[in-house]
């Protein structure tokens, strides 16, 4: 059998290790249009900020311990399902017996000339490697980064960090997807204490970017023009399948697959931040391009290939801060009854819906994540818990209950 996996984060990665766990014999095949070893891009703000390589999470020779027939530099230009091969831009065409779509997702905004070269995105390690190397070489001093979620406040407060100048546009509030006003504004107080200069409402209303070949500055509603040496695009997260067009896949905002993990198209797979799966607790389709989620699906189709028939359980809509100084946690929804609780510089937060915890919001002390976790994957009903969820204790006073009602086995 031979296995061709297009793309080199997480997802493609855990796939071919998964195999190869399994399957000394079937041929690997990994294709990547960048110039690395495999990475992931979620580490990558720590290597810039340490210069250790923790990026190469598998480390750098894992092509060759796993076997795997690594071709980096392959960028793909057409999937061709009738003939079971794929098209590179080079002209090169490789058949397969089994395909794994992994080809990640990519920071963007919604603004005219997005796609311009200047426009920097910290998905890719290439273009985080340019922006950062002229952070380096004093070229760059200034920064303006359009959009405020959790990976574009991180690249806010690394920049930062390195003695960029830094101004942020920020529509709403920050994090608003994932956040509720009072927690999203904890998030802002720290930005502007790490020097971060922020926009809001109208003064943050752009409408393109300029620049003939080269992006240069941001064009505003208002008729401004702000300008930076540095312009990063981070609204936002679309997934690579522009070079599926034509190919018969179905695609909504990311490759559709079912419970499997399979596409509408017979042996082919897709995985990670590119695939459109379904929210474990909603059911909803979503791209909830996060780390876990890759992993696990990446390992999963991986399983299927293998003819193991099984179905994913959904993904988690879950994201965390960890540059900010203080921990944050978000999970799930922010819509039912409402649990909350301040204390100590602390924030907890939990959603309740039909007496089961469908999310929540955790800022200064992370500690009960799991067992908050475990509860709503379960979809466990929290009965006489609610009073107690949010006391400091409930964690360890949860596991010694569950304890004691686990009969021995004598």
């Amino acid at each position: 059998m031979k296995v061709v996996i297009v793309g080199a984060g997480p997802a493609g990665v855990t796939a071919a290790e998964t195999l190869r766990q399994y399957d000394r014999q079937s041929e690997i095949v990994m294709l990547t249009d960048e110039p690395y070893p495999p990475y992931s891009p979620p580490a990558m703000a720590e290597y810039f900020s340490t210069g250790r390589k923790v990026h190469f999470w598998r480390g750098e020779d894992f092509p060759e311990r796993m076997a795997v027939d690594y071709r980096p530099g392959s960028r793909v230009a057409a999937l061709m399902p009738k003939d079971r091969a794929l098209r590179l831009e080079n002209g090169q065409v490789l058949g397969y017996d089994r395909l794994v779509i992994a080809t990640g997702g990519r920071l963007y905004a919604p603004l005219e000339g997005a796609g311009k070269p200047g426009v920097y995105n910290f998905k890719s390690l290439s273009s985080a490697e340019e922006l950062l190397g002229l952070v380096r070489s004093g070229q760059a001093r200034s920064a303006l980064i359009v959009g405020a979620g959790f990976i574009g406040v991180e690249i806010g407060l690394l920049l930062a960090d390195l003695g960029v100048s830094v101004t942020q546009l920020v529509r709403s509030r920050v994090m608003r997807s994932m956040l509720d006003p009072e927690m999203a504004g904890m998030v802002l107080n720290v930005m502007k204490a790490r020097g971060i200069q922020v926009r809001h409402g109208d003064d943050a209303d752009a409408v393109s970017f300029l620049g003939e070949e080269r992006a240069v500055g941001v064009q505003m509603r208002s008729g401004a023009v702000l300008r930076a040496d540095l312009l990063v695009a981070a609204t936002g997260l679309r997934p690579n399948v522009e070079w599926l067009s034509g190919s018969g896949i179905d695609v909504g905002w990311g490759v559709l697959v079912d419970e499997h993990l399979r596409t509408n198209v017979p042996d082919v797979y897709a995985v990670g931040d590119v695939a459109e799966t379904r929210d474990r607790i909603t059911g909803e389709r979503y791209v909830h391009a996060i780390f876990p989620n890759a992993v696990a699906q990446g390992r999963l189709a991986a399983y299927n290939i293998l003819g193991w028939d099984l179905a994913y359980e959904g993904a988690d809509n879950m994201n965390s801060l960890k540059h900010l100084g203080m921990p944050i946690m978000a999970v799930g929804q922010m819509e039912g009854e409402e649990l909350r609780v301040r204390r100590n510089g602390t924030l907890r937060t939990i959603y309740l819906q039909d007496d089961r915890i469908v999310g929540f919001r955790l800022a200064g002390d992370v500690r009960l994540a799991g067992v908050y976790l475990s509860l709503m994957n379960r979809r466990e009903p929290v009965g006489a818990m609610r009073q107690r969820l949010l006391e400091p204790g409930f964690g360890m006073g949860f596991l010694e209950s569950r304890a004691r009602s686990v009969s021995p086995v004598i």
